[in-house]
């Protein structure tokens, strides 16, 4: 089920708002648990016994942790815990790569499982082993009770696709959380925001992406157009369902990390990586990069260290080379940053800076979106000339002057330029009584226009179900 979906919008959400501020506060955790299991089970039944096996698993290795008598008993623990979990995600997300891989270098023929992967299992597996981890360590004591920890892993509002959100960072909350009209307020607002950004500029965007890929009318300026149109695309399509998922959990009282921060006025990829998914980023950070020893080992197993991490992003987000090379893509640039490039780019004029970030950054995403790695050749190559195709065209200076409006307020909305503005107008007096009337009306209209445009069943893909 999707946020940005009518049965969600007007069946689903209102249920469960009904029926968890109506149950006790002893319940509200089995409200939560109980919907989770049906927002979950709406297109995936099945999978929904596969998520209680993994629930269930950790939960009681994690008991079993907590009262074990050595270090070496609670490790053991934890790593068959990291693998039952790991090796759910390997066997429906990889089983097929490893097995076409393995054919490809044999000759052999094996027939591939062609396995339907679960929606949100490399989110969940991430989340139960954070928590495994953290219980081994001694972060937190493991949750007695599985409806909780349930709860805790299922979690509609970021189950799909994040932000990836670590029990530490809740455990608190699962057993002790308010609720007020301010908190409800503001995740209307963010929701609300989250969903305008998700269908009225990703999917604006995500069209243009399609209507490129369908055209016999290629051309270089075409494929830059292209480049810089997922690239918007992917930003408001997971930055707004990042923001639905954080106005979701603080209406429930839940408080979620950010997992954006306007990324694309970084001034080096070092920087736009601290900015762009950062629960993700942390994950690595806390338990590859910093376990491997981080930066505080000789200079050969630093890169050594920069390169399992990136080769495992680039895995995590695909089954397929072209997913491992857009990681290997981003180590480099980011060795060489931390290497040589970065105490050049500190002292060069910030547009250099911004345009080289967006320079790679657009290379990246292409070769992110790309089918495989000879469609990512091809694209990249359509962007710098090295196909035989026209400078432009009549067909790519309809679309560029079509979608010019959209480029501008997507450019700007990218930034943090507009919301500084609007939070100068909003602390004026006058500007204080106009936001007053303003703000709910807008948010109203989002509303008004998203389900028109729902109703009408137009273009409403999410890029993260893919991963």
């Amino acid at each position: 089920m999707l946020f940005s979906s009518i049965p969600f919008l007007y069946y689903f959400l209102p249920a469960v708002l009904i029926c968890y501020f109506a149950a006790p506060k002893k319940l509200k955790n089995a409200v939560l648990f109980a919907f989770s299991l049906v927002f979950y089970a709406w297109g995936e039944p099945v999978y929904v016994f596969l998520m209680a096996a993994s629930i269930t698993s950790a939960w009681g290795l994690a008991l079993m942790m907590d009262k074990a008598k050595t270090k070496k008993i609670r490790k053991t623990l934890m790593i068959i815990s990291v693998i039952i979990s790991f090796s759910f995600l390997a066997y429906f997300k990889y089983a097929d790569f490893f097995i076409s891989n393995f054919n490809a270098a044999t000759g052999l023929s094996i027939p591939l499982l062609k396995i339907a992967l679960p929606v949100g299992i490399s989110f969940y597996t991430f989340q139960i082993a954070s928590y495994t981890i953290d219980v081994y360590r001694g972060d937190t004591k493991a949750n007695p009770n599985i409806v909780d920890f349930g709860a805790y892993v299922v979690l509609f509002p970021q189950l799909i696709a994040g932000p990836i959100v670590r029990y530490v960072d809740i455990a608190e909350m699962l057993r002790n959380r308010t609720h007020t009209l301010e908190k409800t307020a503001y995740g209307i607002q963010r929701f609300c925001i989250g969903l305008g950004k998700k269908i009225l500029f990703a999917n604006a965007f995500g069209e243009l992406c399609s209507i490129f890929r369908e055209s016999n009318e290629k051309t270089v300026l075409f494929y830059w157009i292209y480049a810089a149109a997922f690239m918007l695309q992917i930003y408001f399509d997971f930055s707004g369902y990042s923001d639905m998922a954080i106005g979701l959990g603080r209406i429930f009282g839940f408080t979620f990390l950010e997992n954006f921060d306007f990324p694309y006025i970084s001034k080096s990829i070092t920087e736009f990586w601290r900015r762009w998914h950062m629960s993700l980023g942390s994950w690595f950070r806390d338990y590859v990069y910093i376990p491997l020893g981080g930066n505080r080992v000789s200079t050969p197993r630093f890169l050594f260290n920069i390169f399992v991490v990136w080769f495992l992003t680039g895995f995590w987000h695909g089954a397929d080379w072209q997913f491992i090379a857009w990681g290997l893509f981003y180590g480099t640039l980011l060795v060489i940053e931390k290497m040589w490039l970065k105490k050049y780019l500190d002292k060069a004029p910030a547009v250099i800076s911004h345009i080289y970030v967006l320079f790679f950054t657009a290379i990246g995403f292409v070769l992110f979106n790309s089918v495989n790695i000879a469609g990512a050749a091809e694209d990249i190559g359509g962007m710098f000339g090295f196909l035989d195709i026209p400078l432009a065209g009549t067909e790519t200076l309809y679309y560029l002057r079509s979608y010019a409006l959209m480029f501008i307020a997507g450019s700007l909305l990218a930034t943090p330029v507009v919301k500084k503005l609007l939070g100068k107008i909003n602390e004026t007096a006058i500007g204080g009584k106009i936001f007053a009337v303003a703000k709910p009306l807008g948010f109203a209209a989002i509303i008004i226009l998203v389900t028109g445009y729902l109703a009408d069943g137009s273009f409403n893909p999410f890029l993260y179900f893919r991963f």
